[in-house]
């Protein structure tokens, strides 16, 4: 399955450019990525279980001249149809995040 993220700045009301972004199973890291200037990240093809995403949200916060509460984000979620893209979004803002199974 191929998966992607993007990332929106809920305070700016845009795309959260340049977020680092990585994708593991387990221990294992598959992939890195970091946001483009829509916001989006493609980690590329991985298969079905358990996986993680972990957003350096107080690296991209230190970097905007912001401080965050949280250092990172970490979305683990289950992929059950391999054959099916994965599209998980995150909503950032310096206090508190949200995130949804997208299309």
């Amino acid at each position: 399955m191929s998966l992607s993220t993007h990332v929106l700045d809920a305070t700016s009301g845009g795309p959260a450019v340049g977020v680092p972004v990585v994708l593991t199973s387990g221990d294992t890291e598959i992939a890195r990525a970091t946001t483009d200037d829509d916001g989006r990240a493609r980690l590329g093809e991985t298969g079905p279980g358990v996986h993680t995403l972990t957003f350096a949200t107080g690296d991209w916060f230190a970097a905007t001249g912001r401080q965050g509460f949280y250092p990172e984000v970490a979305v683990t979620f289950t992929v059950f149809d391999p054959g099916r893209h994965q599209h998980v979004p995150l909503l950032l803002s310096p206090f508190a995040y949200s995130t949804y199974r997208g299309s």
